[in-house]
């Protein structure tokens, strides 16, 4: 099983439209898919609310016992949605956070899912330290705007900080990727947002995906609707449906997933 974080430090930058697109692109693909939502905002669990498991994300680090993974009947994604408990999250030391979120992913993987997703608060807190620690992958969507610029940055030391260093009864994650960074909600319309464009293939022409999701309101009305926006009947979304399939494909082929 192959995870997936996506990160970054500033919101509203299109992350979580990134995440369920992967996993509806996935799941249409024959994969068997879960989708862990620890962000408070919860907008992951609305779009897959369909998909809703019976344990909540709190549950990765106060269930006890530990719970049992199990996908639902009617399809091969699984949601672990957000809950009001993950407020609680900042009070638990990050190696025991660390620890039981290993132990959930163990659990997932004895089920047989081919990969997992995992959504993140805009926030170096605990959740996402902790999944950066679990995960094999980030993708860092951004918005190409100074905000959120700096952000990334922000997030590329801190990847490179769990890669080297150890929390105490914890092993760095040596194997973590970055997948790179996904501009998105692109208006070309906009010159500073073609001039940033152009600085950040410039300044980290190896760490930018060669490809771009535009600012689309078929996106929003998919997420909406809870479906992937290649289901949208108009022409408005037929663009940005050729550019999210393009985004998945570029994901599973460097995550060296098979379908």
């Amino acid at each position: 099983m192959k995870i997936l974080v996506a990160a970054n430090q500033k919101g509203g930058v299109g992350k979580t439209a990134a995440l369920v697109h992967l996993a509806f692109d996935f799941l249409e693909r024959g994969l068997k898919v879960a989708v862990i939502d620890l962000d408070t905002q919860a907008n992951a669990s609305y779009t897959l609310a369909q998909y809703k498991g019976e344990t909540v994300a709190s549950d990765i680090f106060f269930g006890d016992p530990a719970p049992v993974w199990i996908a639902p009947e009617e399809g091969t994604l699984l949601l672990i949605a957000s809950d009001t408990g993950l407020v609680n999250l900042e009070q638990l030391p990050l190696p025991e956070a660390i620890s039981r979120f290993r132990e959930s992913i163990r659990q997932i993987r004895d089920q047989e899912f081919d990969i997992c997703l995992i959504d993140t608060a805009p926030s170096m807190g605990v959740g996402l330290m902790s999944a950066l620690y679990v995960s094999d992958y980030v993708l860092s969507p951004i918005e190409l705007e100074a905000y959120s610029i700096q952000g990334i940055k922000k997030l590329l030391t801190t990847i490179s900080n769990v890669r080297r260093t150890t929390v105490p009864g914890i092993e760095p994650n040596t194997g973590l990727k970055f997948l790179g960074m996904l501009p998105s909600k692109v208006d070309a319309r906009k010159p500073r947002q073609v001039r940033n464009l152009a600085e950040l293939q410039a300044a980290y022409p190896e760490l930018l995906v060669p490809l771009n999701i535009g600012f689309r309101d078929g996106i929003a009305e998919a997420l909406a609707s809870g479906i992937p926006v290649w289901q949208i009947k108009s022409t408005a979304a037929r663009k940005a449906a050729l550019e999210t399939k393009a985004m998945a494909k570029y994901v599973l082929e460097n995550m060296g997933l098979k379908t």
